[in-house]
């Protein structure tokens, strides 16, 4: 199931997150890999600086428990469809989630 984050005018630069916390219990994160769909709706690796089917993705950070990816830009009245995957320290399970971004001019 896909989340959604809140809308984003194609002017802002704003950071999104991915709380960890509660779903790693005491374990931490040890990597963590950003996609996005491209233009063609493909499932692509994504890093920071660059511009992938309209939206810029600025900068990426974490902490031990939280994954923030930094966005600008972005095509009018467009859904995005960002995944974030992470590695756990300790168990070294992997786990993805992916969350929608709606960019609207305000």
């Amino acid at each position: 199931m896909s989340k959604a984050w809140p809308p984003k005018d194609t002017d802002e630069t704003l950071n999104y997150s991915i709380d960890w916390s509660r779903f790693m219990g005491t374990d931490t994160l040890s990597s963590v890999l950003w996609f996005v769909d491209d233009s063609d709706g493909v499932k692509t690796s994504i890093t920071a600086p660059q511009t992938t089917n309209g939206i810029t993705i600025d900068a990426v950070s974490s902490t031990s428990t939280v994954t923030t990816i930094q966005l600008s830009s972005g095509t009018n009245n467009k859904k995005y469809r960002f995944y974030c995957r992470i590695t756990f320290s300790t168990s070294g399970l992997v786990a993805e989630r992916s969350v929608f971004l709606t960019i609207k001019d305000k």
